[in-house]
């Protein structure tokens, strides 16, 4: 093999290493939280928020999000959850849930980079964000159930 090839591969495997090193997951690791309103079973698939830094981010710097995705962010307790839209681009529904998997509320439509605090009507043990108009389209209403192994079966 001449130098000249050798030195093509070695530049090729560089560059392969430094790529397969700086590549970020466009779609992050989500479970399926199962939501059952009046009409019907509505399957969305969400990234677990349950340590103090993945909560404090939670969905901000974020340009957009697919359809029937969402975040779900586990307080560990039920208590009094108060959120805000600080550095959030999308609009937002939020879900509050208490530890039986019941919806407790629904603050919807929350507006784009608001430092507005969002509270929840009864203490939460979670809360759902979901793309805002989803609440909407499934007819979510308090009293609901969600389905996920944070509620237990």
């Amino acid at each position: 093999m001449r130098a000249a090839q050798i030195f093509q591969l070695l530049i090729i495997s560089f560059l392969l290493a430094l790529s397969a090193s700086t590549v970020v997951r466009a779609d992050p690791a989500t479970e399926i939280a199962r939501i059952t309103t009046a009409t019907g079973e509505h399957d969305f698939h969400v990234e677990i928020a349950d340590t103090p830094k993945v909560r404090a981010r939670g969905l901000m710097f974020r340009k957009s999000m697919p359809e029937n995705y969402g975040m779900l962010f586990d307080f560990g307790a039920e208590r009094p959850v108060s959120m805000w839209m600080k550095n959030t681009y999308i609009p937002l529904d939020m879900v509050f849930i208490g530890r039986n998997g019941r919806v407790v509320g629904v603050a919807a439509d929350t507006e784009p980079l608001s430092e507005r605090i969002i509270t929840s009507p009864e203490p939460a043990y979670a809360v759902l964000e979901l793309n805002a108009g989803a609440a909407r389209r499934i007819s979510l209403a308090p009293g609901d159930r969600v389905r996920h192994r944070m509620f237990g079966p």
